[in-house]
């Protein structure tokens, strides 16, 4: 009998939990498939501007070598210019 008056409280708590445990689980799956797909989608945008940048960029260098050759010269000694500077030692 005493056993009886502990379990039935018990018992129905865990009745009144479990729907809500599973609604929460379903909801947090859901949130996750919707973040799932969400990166997925920006990695397909992504991976589309890439490929667009990329064509862009071969047509410039086809449509322009001499300046392409130059601009890239001129950026890379820039770049070096930049290192250059930032692996100084620093003597205050």
């Amino acid at each position: 009998m005493k056993t009886e008056s502990i379990t039935t409280p018990i018992q129905n708590a865990a009745d009144q939990v479990a729907p809500l445990l599973h609604r929460a689980t379903d909801e947090a799956n859901a949130i996750t498939q919707r973040g799932l797909h969400a990166v997925q989608d920006g990695a397909l945008q992504l991976r589309e501007k890439a490929n667009r940048t990329e064509e862009a960029t071969v047509r410039y260098i086809q449509q322009e070598p001499v300046k392409s050759v130059l601009l890239a010269a001129a950026t890379g000694a820039v770049l070096m210019g930049v290192i250059s500077l930032l692996s100084r030692p620093r003597n205050h």
